[in-house]
Parts: structure tokens; C-alpha cells; sequence
């Protein structure tokens, strides 16, 4: 039991911080090869951690971010894209199921979210059930694949591609809050705030 307790403190930990933190993933599928823990209940405490972390990554952003962070100006731009994207609420719960789905980073999907204000159930919904089902398909083959052809190590973790999609996350969280979104959707005009 100590054991699950530790791993939810650590997946939700690495959820809430946004920037250079692992992927859950790749931290679901060590722990699964190295301390041997079964799958399917580190997939469901994962998924339900790493939701509970994005989420409060969420609610931060926007208490912090937007309300004692960011320009008045900004605040109305950025509730240019949460008038459209409230509209369109199944959309929104459809591509955050499929990008849940993905290895990618979900960081800047939560500061994004929260700083638009708009309310957390039709992001963390899809959210959970789409991590489950990477998080068990990742943790199970990195068990199969590691098992069968090499070792694994915590080095693997680290690697260029983890730094680089951090490096990403912050450019993409601030080209988001940067983009004039009434001009781009009005007028089809790339322009910056």
C-alpha cells in the first residue's frame, strides 16, 4: 500500500510542476519494469493522479497566471478563444481525448486551459480515461520490450527528446497567450498581442 501511496505523490507531483518534470509515462513504464508492479493498477493510479495533478496545474494557472501574472489586454485576448472553444465543447472534449491518447506533453494543454477560465470538466474528463489507456499500453510494452531485448535505465529519461519538448511547452504556452486570437479568428490574420 506504502508503495502506491509513493507512486500517487510522485506522478501527481511531476503533473502539477510544469517544466522539466518526466513524462508520466516514461515513469509509469520505469517503475513497471523495475519494481516489477502490475500494470493495470499502476496504469488506474497513474491516470488518476496525473488528472488530479494537471488539473490543480490548471487552477493555478489561472489563479496565478492570469489573474496576478498577465496584462488586462492579454486577459481579453485570451477570452476571445474562450468564447469560441465554449461553443464547441464536444470538439474540445474529443481532442483532448485523442491527445490524451499520445505520448506528448500536457502541460501547456492545462496553463492553456486555465488561463481561459473555463471550467475543468470538459478537459479532465477525457483526460483521465485517454492517460489510462496510454498509461496501461506504455507501461505494458515497455515491459515486453525491455524484458525481451535490453536493460533499462532512469538515464533513458533524461534524454534530448525530454529537454527539447520542455523547451516547447514554454514556447508554446506563451505564443498561446501572445496570439491576437480575435484577429486570427476573424480575419485569418496570424498577429501578436
Amino acid at each position: 500500500m506504502l508503495t502506491y501511496f509513493l507512486i500517487a505523490v510522485l506522478v501527481f507531483t511531476t503533473n502539477v510542476i510544469p517544466f522539466f518534470m518526466p513524462a508520466t509515462w516514461t515513469v509509469l513504464s520505469y517503475i513497471a519494469v523495475a519494481y516489477s508492479i502490475p500494470v493495470l493498477p499502476l496504469a488506474f493510479i497513474g491516470a488518476v493522479f496525473a488528472t488530479l495533478g494537471r488539473a490543480t496545474l490548471a487552477k493555478l494557472s489561472q489563479t496565478i497566471i492570469r489573474e496576478k501574472i498577465i496584462s488586462e489586454k492579454t486577459r481579453k485576448n485570451i477570452d476571445v478563444i474562450k468564447k469560441q472553444l465554449e461553443g464547441k465543447k464536444t470538439l474540445t472534449v474529443g481532442v483532448v481525448l485523442l491527445y490524451a491518447f499520445s505520448p506528448f506533453p500536457s502541460s501547456q494543454l492545462f496553463i492553456a486551459y486555465g488561463l481561459t477560465k473555463m471550467k475543468l470538466r470538459y478537459i479532465v474528463i477525457p483526460f483521465f480515461f485517454g492517460r489510462l489507456c496510454s498509461y496501461t499500453f506504455f507501461a505494458f510494452s515497455a515491459t515486453r520490450i525491455v524484458r525481451a531485448f535490453f536493460p533499462f535505465s532512469l538515464n533513458h529519461l533524461f534524454s534530448w527528446y525530454f529537454l527539447v519538448s520542455q523547451l516547447l511547452t514554454i514556447v508554446t504556452v506563451y505564443l498561446f497567450a501572445k496570439i491576437d486570437w480575435q484577429e486570427l479568428l476573424k480575419h485569418k490574420k496570424l498577429k501578436f498581442v
